[in-house]
C-alpha cells in the first residue's frame, strides 16, 4: 500500500489547479440552472487552457526563431508574425462560440426564471389590483353620473346659442369641478379618488341623436379605455344643432379639478402636515386650463375671437390664476373665483363638492349664485348681503 501511494504521484503529475469559475454546491448540482452554470465554467477553463497553451508554445519557439528572422527578408519576416494570430484565431474562435451558445442558454433560462417570480408575485398581489380597479370603477360611476346630468342641463339652456353650440363641436366642453376637501385625514384618500376619477372623464364623449320615442334617458356604450354617451333630443330641439352634431360628431369634454382645502383641518395640514397633492393637483389642472383655452383660441372663427376678445380678458384672468397657484398662500379662495369666473366665461359647466356636500358646498354655492346675480343681473350691493342670508 505505502509504496503504491509513494509511487502514484510519480506516475500520475497533479493536474495544475485553477479557481473554478463558477462556485457550485453540492446540494444543487443535479439542478438544471447549476447544470447550466456548469458549461458556463468548463467552456471558460477550456479557453483559458488554450490560450495557455498558446502562449506556451508561442514563447518556446519565439527565443529561436528570432536570430534567423533577423536575417531573412522584411516581408518574410511580417508573415512569420501574422502567421500565430491566425493560428490562434483558429484555436478559440470554435471556443468562443461555444461559451456564446452557454451563455445565451444562461440568459434564456435567466427569463423564464424572472418571468415565474413574476407571476407568482402577480398571483399575490392580483386581489389588490382587482380592488383597485372596482375602487376606481366606483368613483368613476359617480363623477360620470354628474358630468351626464351637468351636460343636458347645459345643452338644454343653450340650445338656442349659436356661438356654444359651434364651440361644442369645434372645441369641446370645459367641465370645472371645485374642490373644497382638505389634505388633512380621510380627506386626503377623498381627494386622491376625485383626482383620479375626474381624469378618467377624459375618455367619455357624447352624441347627440333624434329621441323615436318618449324615452330620451342617456345610453353609455363602451369601454373602461373609451366610453360614448347618447343623448337623445325631441325632434323640434335636435333640429335646431349645427350639422355636425346632427351628422353624429362626437362631443369632447375638458375636465379640470381645482381644490383648495378651508376648513379647520385644512388650517393643521399646512401649518404641520403635507400640501403637496393639493399643489400639484390644481398646478396639472391649469396646464390642462389653459391647454383648453389654446385650442379655444386656435380652432373657433376670428370673427367669433375677435367679439369674445372685447367681452372677456381671459388671458388676464389666467395669469392671474396662475400667480395664485404659485403664491401657496393658505387657504387661498382666490383660485376657486378666478377658476370658475374664467369656466364661466368658456360656457362651461361646473361642479361644487366637499365631504359631504353640506357645510363647505352650501357656502360655496350660496356665495356663487349671489356674485352670478351681482355681476351679470344687476343685484345692487346694498342687497348683496340680504340676498345671500336668504338663500
Amino acid at each position: 500500500k505505502n509504496s503504491t501511494e509513494e509511487s502514484s504521484p510519480q506516475d500520475h503529475p497533479p493536474p495544475m489547479k485553477r479557481q473554478d469559475s463558477i462556485p457550485h454546491h453540492s446540494d444543487y448540482d443535479e439542478e438544471e440552472w447549476d447544470r447550466v452554470w456548469a458549461n458556463v465554467g468548463k467552456s471558460l477553463d477550456c479557453i483559458i487552457a488554450m490560450v495557455d497553451k498558446l502562449i506556451e508554445r508561442d514563447g518556446g519557439s519565439g527565443g529561436s526563431s528570432s536570430s534567423k528572422n533577423e536575417e531573412k527578408d522584411p516581408s518574410l519576416v511580417d508573415s512569420v508574425i501574422t502567421h500565430p494570430r491566425e493560428d490562434w484565431y483558429e484555436q478559440l474562435y470554435p471556443l468562443i462560440l461555444t461559451l456564446k451558445d452557454c451563455m445565451g442558454e444562461v440568459v434564456n433560462r435567466a427569463k423564464q426564471s424572472l418571468t415565474f417570480v413574476l407571476l407568482q408575485e402577480l398571483a399575490y398581489s392580483l386581489p389588490q389590483c382587482l380592488m383597485l380597479t372596482l375602487r376606481r370603477d366606483i368613483v368613476f360611476s359617480q363623477a360620470l353620473a354628474g358630468l351626464v346630468c351637468g351636460f343636458i342641463i347645459k345643452l338644454h339652456a343653450s340650445l338656442h346659442d349659436p356661438g356654444f353650440l359651434q364651440q361644442l363641436h369645434t372645441v369641446g366642453l370645459v367641465v370645472q369641478y371645485e374642490g373644497l376637501l382638505s389634505t388633512y385625514s380621510d380627506e386626503i384618500g377623498m381627494l386622491e379618488d376625485m383626482a383620479v376619477g375626474i381624469s378618467d372623464l377624459k375618455k367619455v364623449t357624447f352624441k347627440i341623436t333624434e329621441a323615436k320615442s318618449n324615452d330620451v334617458l342617456p345610453v353609455i356604450t363602451g369601454r373602461r379605455e373609451h366610453y360614448v354617451v347618447e343623448v337623445k333630443l325631441p325632434a323640434r330641439m335636435f333640429e335646431s344643432l349645427p350639422l355636425q352634431i346632427k351628422e353624429g360628431q362626437l362631443l369632447h369634454v375638458y375636465p379640470v379639478l381645482f381644490n383648495v382645502g378651508i376648513n379647520e383641518q385644512q388650517t393643521l395640514a399646512e401649518r404641520f402636515g403635507d400640501v403637496s397633492l393639493q399643489e400639484s393637483i390644481n398646478q396639472e389642472n391649469f396646464e390642462l386650463l389653459k391647454e383648453y383655452y389654446t385650442i379655444f383660441m386656435e380652432k373657433m372663427p376670428p370673427d367669433y375671437i375677435s367679439h369674445f376678445q372685447e367681452q372677456n380678458d381671459l388671458k388676464g384672468l389666467l395669469e392671474n390664476l396662475h400667480q395664485n397657484i404659485q403664491a401657496k398662500k393658505e387657504r387661498n379662495v382666490e383660485i376657486m373665483w378666478l377658476a370658475a369666473t374664467i369656466c364661466r366665461k368658456l360656457n362651461g359647466i361646473r361642479f361644487t363638492c366637499c365631504k359631504s356636500a353640506k357645510d363647505r358646498t352650501s357656502m360655496s354655492v350660496t356665495l356663487e349664485q349671489c356674485s352670478i346675480l351681482r355681476d351679470e343681473h344687476q343685484l345692487h350691493k346694498d342687497f348683496f348681503i340680504r340676498a345671500l342670508d336668504c338663500m
